[in-house]
């Protein structure tokens, strides 16, 4: 509407314009050259804008006559970029679809077409990634740090082949360069995280950690985590030869992560060494409601050195009131009560685990019970033989790997914080021998004491891989697929290796013989 009213108002100015000149027709006189030319204002007027009209076009004329090779030159470059580009596009599709012919075709087009252009270098650089050349794909990216649009990219590539050719040193240095450079570069933050982890180089690590938080790379919660994991990594390195530095790193890392079980058992030992037993099984309590784990409960129970072993079980008891069904609470009473002879107390707290499908862990207190109750070398046996075959424990698992202690990072990735406390990958679906016996062993000896001839041992056997769960297993014991660590890289099955069924058959019950001399097992005390 406003262009329309522009317009319409020029037009009223011409048109009042030329009402104007033609009510005041005047004379214009012009002597040039022997000639004089007498005329009105208004044709006056109207042959200058035609002269002005005829010179706009003669000009413009010119320009184009004069143009017309610059004009040729930018159309054929215009048409050998856009066959460059072309190129590209149809190299990086090959690229994906693994075509390395297709992709060396079109890098050719390309380097011939648009050979300066940055994504040409990039096809160039991953046609030969993907057709083996190592050395030309090398070559690629380190002509891509001459340009500054794909200095960044070079180094990322440069940093890819080092970690490929397993040359630790230079690919630190080119994700040093990278962040120098450029401080928001994920892939060059997250490198150098992992390398100063799996070097040990704590505080470095933690930096990393800070700096990428920073720049919002990992979230809050995630950054704490690590904080903590670094922090408890820091404290494990220094407990022998700094303990006041292990001590206050431990503290740090509790308060980041309470229920991190390495930082808390660290902390709880080393203050209840220093006297301080109510602030040590504040801090353990705090982690077993957290994380129940044998180190808390460890730690837990043997805070003051002085305790007698009924004062030791009163502290497992304690510690099983405050997670009543966690099956590690019943194994810490268990232990304690084998300590303070209790035994009793001992087997009525392994009842329901025997009861639900009796584990490494649980087999072995059994034996540890049988001979420190009744000395009975037979029923010994007896639970070592089947704990050869019972489901595994909980241990640290990453990446595949089982670890009898927690480690901060990953031997096989180097990831941070990769160590989960869970049951084995490979165990998981072992089941229970003999449950009606084992019923029966455990509930009987409460009433009175009996002596059972033991069954014939079966040769130990390798954990299977995958069987049917059995109908009196909980179900709770088996975690959900998603809470099993899972590799980057295809790992070979990992193979859990059992102890060796003992080598001694048992008392013969056809008649007398002489008692063997007793071998004494014992799990805690």
């Amino acid at each position: 509407m406003f262009r329309v009213l522009l317009y319409l108002a020029i037009i009223i100015a011409l048109a009042l314009g030329a009402v104007w000149l033609a009510d005041r027709p005047g004379e214009v006189s012009i002597v040039w050259q022997g000639y004089r030319i007498e005329t009105s204002v208004a044709v006056a007027a109207i042959g200058v804008a035609a002269l002005a009209f005829v010179a706009l076009l003669l000009f413009s004329l010119l320009r184009f006559v004069l143009g017309l090779p610059s004009a040729f030159s930018f159309a054929s470059k215009a048409r050998r970029r856009a066959r460059g580009f072309d190129a590209v596009s149809r190299g990086m599709v090959a690229v994906a679809a693994g075509d390395p012919v297709a992709a060396r075709r079109f890098t050719t087009d390309a380097q011939k077409y648009a050979a300066n252009e940055p994504l040409a270098l990039l096809l160039e650089a991953q046609t030969a990634q993907i057709s083996g050349d190592r050395m030309q794909a090398e070559a690629t990216f380190r002509a891509m740090l001459d340009k500054p649009e794909t200095r960044t990219l070079g180094l990322r590539g440069l940093f890819v082949e080092a970690r490929r050719r397993d040359d630790a040193l230079g690919a630190r240095a080119f994700a040093d360069e990278a962040v120098r450079r450029s401080p928001s570069l994920a892939w060059a933050n997250d490198a150098l995280l992992d390398f100063h982890s799996t070097s040990g180089d704590w505080a470095a690590a933690r930096t990393a950690v800070e700096r990428r938080a920073a720049l919002r790379l990992s979230d809050k919660t995630e950054a704490k985590r690590q904080r903590a994991v670094l922090l408890a990594a820091e404290a494990v390195d220094s407990r022998e030869n700094e303990p006041d530095k292990a001590l206050a790193v431990a503290l740090e890392a509790v308060k980041l992560a309470p229920g991190l079980t390495p930082a808390a058992t660290i902390a709880g030992r080393m203050l209840a060494e220093r006297g301080d037993t109510k602030k040590a099984a504040r801090l353990l309590e705090a982690a077993w409601k957290d994380t129940p784990h044998p180190d808390v409960a460890a730690a837990y129970i043997a805070a003051r050195p002085g305790d007698s072993a009924q004062d030791r079980l009163g502290r497992a008891e304690a510690l099983l009131a405050l997670r009543p069904a966690d099956p590690e609470g019943v194994i810490a009473v268990a232990g304690a009560a084998i300590a303070a002879r209790d035994f009793a107390r001992a087997r009525s707290a392994l009842l329901p685990l025997v009861a639900g499908g009796a584990s490494m862990r649980v087999c072995l207190l059994m034996a540890d019970l049988e001979e420190a109750e009744h000395g009975a070398a037979g029923k010994v046996r007896e639970w070592l033989s089947r704990a050869t075959r019972a489901p595994h424990d909980a241990a640290w698992v990453a990446d595949g790997v089982v670890s009898d202690r927690w480690m901060p990072v990953s031997p096989v990735s180097g990831r941070l914080d990769a160590f989960r406390w869970t049951i084995p990958p490979a165990t998981l679906g072992a089941s229970s021998v003999e449950i009606d016996d084992v019923m029966a062993d455990v509930v009987e000896p409460i009433a009175k004491p009996v002596v059972l001839a033991p069954p014939a041992i079966e040769p130990a056997v390798l954990v299977p891989e995958a069987v049917v769960l059995p109908a009196a297993a909980p179900l709770a014991a088996v975690p959900s697929p998603a809470a099993m660590p899972v590799s980057d890289a295809p790992a070979a099955p990992v193979i859990f290796p059992v102890p060796h069924a003992p080598d001694d058959p048992g008392p013969d019950t056809a008649g007398p013989v002489a008692e063997p001399t007793k071998r004494r097992f014992r799990l805690f005390g």
